[in-house]
């Protein structure tokens, strides 16, 4: 009886999101069939809201937070030294906030499947919306591989088993969790991202024991490194300021890979509960995860871990890459390594899995592809697809995995550099298609603080960070064909994704006057959601989820 109604409830559900979406749909794609109207109304109704708010604010948290945080910071450290990195990764946290307030307020208005990729389609281009799916499908696919051979080569701290075993088991269970029910990946997701506060909790306090002296050694360090090997590291031996601010560059371009997929909040927008209320309250707290969790944990490696350890930089990828587990070796803790490599192959397997749900948007496959679905209603022959990169993970039976491990890295980085820059395109095409037609910002579900300058600013940064990412390939003795084309790959695939598909289906560039902003309002205005309960008590401080 209960199985009764539930279906009822959900084809409720169906056909009102239905009734919503049609007007916007048919206005948008003028002058198509019928039969194409129909598919693209199913393929944005059929996803289900089976994610809480707390799943959806610790994906978001879970998402961000693996080997960029915990294993490739160690390279960053070596190079740059601890106030370059420090002040790196303020830089980029902070275009990172501007980037998740303009995503955040593009998807409290339209709560669609596929996120910031629907967006360019109706406020852009469609074939906008096709170079940024594949594009997004492409660097979450890459993450895939990246993140299973830092799994590997940190189970190596334990066993010698070959690559291929571990890779093949952890890649498995990444399709298994793909093919359960949706809520059941966000509670997944939501005891992984525990399990990463957890560590970074727990390798935070052990920095301040180590710094204050209470190690086993039992000596304060204070700003012992900062002092000696310094703050500051001549990249490349490159005497002088120029090298130092060399060193601070190379840090700043390479960061972007420790902050990839922070804006999947909009992605999953689908399938959030009362998503015009829960993905504002995620985005606001991403400054506070970003402080916590990425600025406080690198101010401390950088006090624990000099600059001029070999440990950063041979091996890259594995036990010993670890900053943390090198300061607890370096002062006689025995048993942290262990329990550090421990959690940080769950934080690699689950910033795997959250690149997988993310690679499955709807305008990523082609549409017979990506809306084949098992019962439970996941596109099954998306996730076989996209898990096939996985198989990438292999060649690193025949490089070094550290070198491997690079080359994943830098695709990665670029694709996320590429993918931001296209998000911002698309809001300030909304907000001067707002201005056009004479619609307040008041008017919106949600409207983000600083606008439109801090988009303009997030992209213009964005955009040389992307275009010097590869500079140091072109210093005398340094040039690698590999760095540089895992530096620049992705500039020319965006283009011919974009102008091939423009070309081919002679798309146009949606003119701001026509621009379906007032529609969105009014389905907002006219599908009210609750009005959550206020916090109360010791609920009032959390900055996490609730």
């Amino acid at each position: 009886m209960n199985s009764h109604v539930q279906d009822a409830e959900q084809n409720e559900e169906i056909t009102t999101r239905e009734n919503e979406i049609r007007p916007i749909i048919k206005r948008t794609i003028a002058g198509e069939d019928n039969a194409k109207t129909q598919a693209v109304i199913s393929e944005l109704v059929q996803t289900k809201r089976g994610l809480k708010q707390r799943h959806i604010q610790m994906i978001a948290l879970a998402g961000t937070i693996g080997t960029g945080l915990f294993l490739a910071t160690g390279k960053s450290l070596a190079r740059g030294g601890p106030l370059s990195m420090l002040l790196a990764y303020c830089i980029v946290g902070m275009l990172i906030c501007c980037l998740v307030f303009s995503v955040a307020e593009l998807s409290a208005l339209a709560p669609l499947s596929g996120g910031i990729i629907r967006h360019a389609e109706w406020f852009v281009d469609p074939a906008l919306a096709f170079a940024q799916g594949w594009n997004s499908v492409y660097a979450n696919a890459i993450l895939l591989p990246a993140e299973m051979v830092a799994c590997a080569v940190i189970i190596d701290f334990w066993s010698d088993v070959n690559h291929a075993v571990w890779i093949s088991a952890l890649g498995a269970l990444l399709v298994i969790s793909n093919m359960l029910l949706v809520s059941i990946y966000g509670e997944l997701e939501f005891v992984f991202a525990m399990l990463k506060i957890a560590l970074i909790v727990g390798v935070n306090i052990m920095s301040i024991c180590i710094t204050s002296g209470a190690g086993p050694q039992g000596y304060p360090m204070g700003f012992r490194f900062w002092r000696d090997p310094g703050p500051f590291v001549q990249f490349l031996g490159i005497d002088g300021s120029w090298g130092r601010f060399l060193g601070f560059w190379r840090v700043l371009s390479s960061a972007a890979y420790a902050f990839s997929n922070v804006e999947n909040v909009s992605v999953a927008a689908a399938e959030t509960q009362n998503p015009r209320h829960n993905i504002p309250k995620a985005a606001k707290r991403v400054f506070w995860r970003i402080l916590i969790f990425y600025l406080i944990t690198i101010f401390m490696m950088g006090l624990i871990v000099p600059s001029n350890d070999k440990g950063l930089l041979s091996n890259s990828g594995d036990a010993g890459a670890s900053p943390f587990a090198i300061a607890a070796t370096n002062v006689g803790i025995k048993v942290v390594p262990s329990i550090i490599n421990a959690v940080v192959v769950t934080s690699a397997w689950s910033a795997g899995n959250s690149g997988r749900y993310m690679a499955l948007l709807r305008r990523g496959m082609p549409q017979n592809y990506s809306l084949a679905s098992i019962d439970s209603g996941v596109p099954w022959i998306s996730v076989a697809a996209v898990g096939s990169f996985l198989a990438l993970g292999y060649m690193t039976l025949s490089s070094a995995a550290s070198i491997v491990f690079d080359w994943l890295q830098q695709l990665v980085s670029a694709a996320s550099l590429v993918h931001w820059i296209n998000i911002e395109v698309i809001y300030l095409r909304f907000f001067y298609g707002c201005k056009k037609q004479n619609i307040s910002r008041t008017e919106l579900p949600w409207s983000g603080p600083f606008q439109p300058y801090a988009a303009w600013i997030s992209l213009v940064s964005f955009s040389i960070i992307l275009l010097t990412g590869g500079f140091h390939v072109f210093i005398e003795g340094n040039w690698s064909p590999q760095t540089f084309v895992s530096s620049y790959f992705n500039i020319p695939l965006i283009f011919v994704l974009y102008f091939g598909y423009k070309f081919w289906r002679k798309t146009r560039l949606v003119p701001l006057e026509e621009i379906p902003i007032q529609e969105f309002i009014n389905i907002a205005n006219e599908n009210p959601e609750p009005i959550p309960f206020p916090a109360t008590g010791w609920r009032r401080l959390n900055i996490l989820w609730a």
